[in-house]
């Protein structure tokens, strides 16, 4: 199967996506996870989008569809893919429609993530990150056992820059620009479901279960 997460950043797209990874055995595609390792190795593509990212804004459309080409030809995408913050324009849907009609496949299904903006910016403001290993924290629901301190290598956790309260706002001012075509897009062609992303994620999961089993006609029950 292949799906679409859309919703700003911090309203439980990735956390989902895991899920259906560990479900059904097809690769979670985080375009964000992918650039910040991009920016952590130094690499071109790193060095390119930093820019971009460090202020919150977009990454242009030919970096990111060039990082989804290469990542959707390795051998685990073959059964499948969900795709997490791609797209996000009409441009890289458009690319991303290419890349699947040369493939011979289509989207599934395309979810969005509905959430409102202070409950959004408290999970996003309250996130930290251990620099070494990646582990993510939170002060409201999930504290590390020794205050500013990651759980698994004792490194000092830090608060991502596009995670500040300024930057937040901008992220979510960038999102609602783009995203209000995409939507319109998608529900045009019947791939479209808004799932409360409030609600618990085991409430969230059966929902999205639910709708890609409509969608493909498949047990996927496992």
């Amino acid at each position: 199967m292949n799906l679409v997460f859309m919703g700003p950043p911090g309203a439980g797209k990735g956390t989902q996506a895991e899920l259906f990874h560990e479900r059904y055995e097809i690769p979670h595609i985080s375009t964000g996870d992918i650039f910040r390792q991009a920016v952590r190795d130094e690499t071109d593509v790193g060095r390119r989008a930093w820019e971009y990212m460090q202020r919150g804004d977009l990454v242009p459309d030919e970096i990111v569809d060039e990082i989804v080409r290469r990542r959707l030809a390795e051998p685990d995408c073959a059964r499948g893919f969900i795709l997490d913050g791609y797209p996000r324009t009409l441009g890289q849907a458009e690319a991303l429609e290419g890349l699947l009609a040369q493939r011979r496949e289509d989207l599934d299904a395309v979810v969005l993530f509905e959430i409102r903006e202070a409950v959004l910016i408290r999970r996003l403001t309250g996130r930290r990150v251990c620099p070494t290993c990646g582990a993510i924290y939170h002060l409201d629901h999930k504290r590390p056992r020794v205050p500013g301190r990651c759980d698994i290598d004792g490194s000092e956790l830090m608060q991502r820059k596009d995670d500040a309260p300024d930057t937040v706002l901008h992220r979510l001012q960038v999102f609602r620009q783009w995203t209000t075509p995409l939507v319109d897009h998608y529900r045009k062609r019947g791939l479209f479901l808004a799932v409360d992303a409030e609600r618990s994620v085991e409430d969230v999961h059966r929902r999205i279960v639910e709708f890609v089993r409509s969608r493909t006609g498949r047990g996927v029950e496992r």
